[in-house]
């Protein structure tokens, strides 16, 4: 069984250990880099407004802000004594879950991979094109939990074995994990009633999952090919811009050696 950190560790008694002092050392420096990097974006935007519109601005500006944020709040921390008031106590708990929830938020720094992964660009295109579908999967879900949840109870409870389904909305919790089939066994029907309708359960639930998945894939299937093309004229665009780039300083390079011959040549014809 899982414990806890001993008593005398420093975690335990809020202090920072060498282990966590390094931790903070490799975030302060990515954040650090992350925070250049927004700020130099930011700098380059042309509209400002439109630039914190953008979901993935908005998303490294939520990864950011914790860190500083919990720097500020440890910063104005006060010292705990035994002579607090109970209103100092109570400020100080308020403090600290504020604390934990923007420590909490810094989870967000993985959302910064959509910026760079075309499958999770991919992900998130496909869930804003098939909200329509997710919302009818939700609601086929709820219809068919809100009918085999009070059939489960009721079998259970005609035959004398409700040790497991002691409510109805208790039983809302069995109808989700079977018919999105997870099962995890805490709730289990014993009665062959009951059993009966789990197995209507799961086989709706599988019917209900797979309607919508067919349109969802297509949906993510053409998201991936239109997102690879435009990666693809993106980099070929790219090397065009170089190739011309090179050309322009070749040509410049070639005028600047013909001028200076003919600078040096000059003189001599001069002469001559």
């Amino acid at each position: 069984m899982f414990q806890g950190p001993p008593r005398d560790c420093p975690e335990r008694r809020g202090e920072c250990s060498q282990k966590c002092y390094y931790i903070f050392i490799i975030e302060t420096v990515c954040v650090a880099w992350f925070s250049l990097e927004f700020c130099l974006r930011f700098i380059q935007a042309k509209s400002k407004c439109q630039f914190f519109k953008g979901p993935l601005n908005i998303i490294d500006f939520l990864a950011i802000f914790p860190y500083y944020a919990s720097l500020v709040i440890l910063d104005d921390e006060p010292a705990e004594d035994g002579n607090d008031k109970p209103s100092g106590n109570s400020y100080i708990e308020k403090v600290g879950l504020v604390l934990r929830v923007l420590r909490a938020l810094r989870i967000l720094y993985v959302m910064r991979l959509a910026r760079h992964s075309l499958g999770l660009q991919t992900l998130g295109l496909t869930v804003r094109r098939c909200t329509r579908e997710f919302g009818l999967l939700l609601l086929f879900l709820c219809v068919a939990v809100t009918l085999f949840s009070p059939l489960v109870y009721l079998a259970e409870n005609e035959s004398g074995k409700v040790l497991e389904f002691t409510s109805i909305p208790a039983s809302y919790w069995w109808a989700i994990i079977s018919m999105t089939t997870v099962g995890y066994g805490d709730m289990v029907p014993r009665s062959v009633p009951g059993q009966m309708v789990a197995l209507s359960s799961i086989l709706s639930g599988i019917l209900i999952m797979a309607f919508p998945a067919t349109s969802i894939f297509h949906t993510f299937s053409h998201s991936y090919s239109e997102l690879r093309r435009e990666h693809e004229r993106l980099q070929s665009r790219i090397s065009r811009m170089k190739n011309a780039n090179q050309s322009v300083e070749s040509d410049t390079l070639n005028e600047s050696e013909s001028f200076i011959l003919e600078t040096t040549l000059s003189p001599i014809k001069h002469i001559s």
